[in-house]
């Protein structure tokens, strides 16, 4: 079975920065996409960032143009979110996410098969 771990969530000050690491089972990674969601009390989860295994372009959503930045490293078969200039409003769990083997990559939550069990991540002001 493929599955996805999230880890290095934490509680930190406005300003400050963390970096998510999304660690995955390796055979699925070839032809799909990887993405992080986020997701706070009360909302629904929303697409943060994305990229495709074979390499290309990365998106964002506007909120966090500038300040996220994803990457992989394929040898690890691990993603991760730098996260820096973090703001309250950033405060949610933070799900990993992948797709089955997939020419495009989505932004839409419906279109991935593979969550994590998400990481909390707490921006204080």
């Amino acid at each position: 079975q493929v599955q996805v771990v999230e880890s290095g969530g934490g509680s930190v000050q406005a300003g400050g920065s963390l970096r998510l690491s999304c660690a995955a089972s390796g055979s699925m990674f070839s032809s799909s996409a990887m993405a992080w969601f986020r997701q706070a009390p009360g909302k629904e989860r929303e697409f943060v960032a994305a990229i495709p295994w074979s390499g290309g372009n990365t998106y964002y959503a506007d909120s966090v143009k500038g300040r996220f930045t994803i990457s992989r490293d394929n040898a690890k078969n691990t993603v991760y979110l730098q996260m820096n200039s973090l703001k309250p409003e950033d405060t949610a769990v933070y799900y990993c996410a992948a797709t089955k083997p997939s020419i495009v990559v989505p932004t839409a939550r419906e279109r991935y098969d593979y969550w994590g069990q998400g990481t909390q991540v707490t921006v204080s002001s």
